[in-house]
């Protein structure tokens, strides 16, 4: 694929990709994303010059050690250097648009600020998710410097909700909670929606993310859903107008529970099945790049080794394993081949 058929163009706050066949413009400011190919009817199934968004490991270090993490994460664990993150995003194609940061502890890292320092030099925005642990005014400020937006995982309500709150009061304008839907979180689910109308901490909040279950990791002992059940749910989110999002994983999921809704053409364009290998990719902590982060050490798939590539095209987004994933995804709707969502 050559990238000069392609130009890729940076123009204030906005980042624009134009191409016969494949083209975006995407808003830094806002989030703000809209793609098409040859025309504007038409849908590319990939990008063909790269990843639009990254999801990057910084750190395995978390002192919770939750029972369903699907990394198995704890204390002891690995940080990934500026100079190693450096290197890594000298492969990416100019087309990334934004990065999602994987970390346990805020704090774990102690690159982490100069690495979205790099992002911004590179135009690229940095996201992320945290658990809200040990947040502060003065780590909440650089949150708010750096990145577009900030989720706080749900383990329990002040944690959660006072992190949220600090965020926002700051200055932090996209503030998300994401919250894992398995039978064993299905009750606090359903206490979140209905406290995200009632707790003066949330009434500024973004969106509830409800993530998928992935049967993954050495501890993870919880259950899916069953597909009743969760279309319980998100109806009843619905009817209490709570602010929901989700997981791409889940995405042709909800489409089919909303089908019958008013404004179902509305949340199918604004809807982005499975991305993996199509429109984004996952490096863990060691540069080791997988096209999802559920794929790493799971059936037989080898990761490819980003600092050593020598064109990230040809050895990375075109390779023969990645094309086979890419091509078995695009058969199936995009839905997730390994897992039961």
């Amino acid at each position: 694929m050559n990238l000069n058929n392609y130009y890729i163009k940076n123009n204030g706050h906005l980042k624009c990709v134009t191409g016969k066949d494949y083209n975006y413009i995407f808003n830094r400011k806002n989030g703000f994303f809209v793609r098409w190919g040859a025309t504007k009817e038409d849908n590319p199934q990939y990008s063909p010059i790269g990843p639009e968004i990254l999801d990057i490991e910084v750190s395995t270090v978390c002192h919770r050690s939750c029972s369903w993490c699907y990394k198995s994460n704890n204390l002891i664990g690995k940080n990934m250097a500026l100079e190693t993150f450096k290197k890594i995003l000298e492969k990416i194609p100019q087309n990334l648009t934004q990065i999602a940061f994987g970390i346990g502890d805020i704090d774990a890292n102690p690159d982490l600020w100069k690495i979205f320092e790099h992002c911004q030099k590179r135009n690229t925005i940095p996201n992320i998710t945290i658990n809200g642990d040990r947040l502060n005014s003065a780590i909440a400020d650089k949150l708010i410097k750096y990145c577009g937006a900030v989720a706080i995982s749900h383990y329990d309500n002040d944690t959660c909700f006072n992190a949220v709150k600090l965020l926002l009061d700051r200055g932090l304008k996209q503030v998300n909670i994401h919250k894992l839907v398995a039978k064993e979180t299905l009750d606090s689910c359903y206490e979140l929606l209905n406290l995200s109308n009632r707790d003066p901490r949330l009434s500024r909040l973004n969106a509830i993310v409800f993530l998928s279950l992935k049967k993954k990791g050495e501890r993870n002992n919880y259950h899916t859903l069953s597909t009743e059940e969760f279309s319980e749910l998100i109806n009843y989110a619905i009817k209490c107008r709570a602010r929901i999002g989700f997981d791409s994983c889940s995405a042709n999921k909800i489409l089919e529970i909303l089908r019958d809704q008013d404004n179902y053409q509305m949340i199918e364009l604004m809807s982005e099945p499975c991305e993996s290998c199509c429109f984004s990719l996952y490096i863990n902590v060691e540069g080791i790049v997988y096209p999802c982060s559920f794929l790493e050490d799971e059936y037989g798939f080898e990761g490819i080794d980003i600092i050593s590539s020598e064109d990230f095209l040809s050895d990375i987004w075109f390779s023969p394993n990645f094309n086979q994933f890419r091509n078995k995804l695009l058969k199936i709707n995009r839905n997730c081949p390994q897992f039961k969502i």
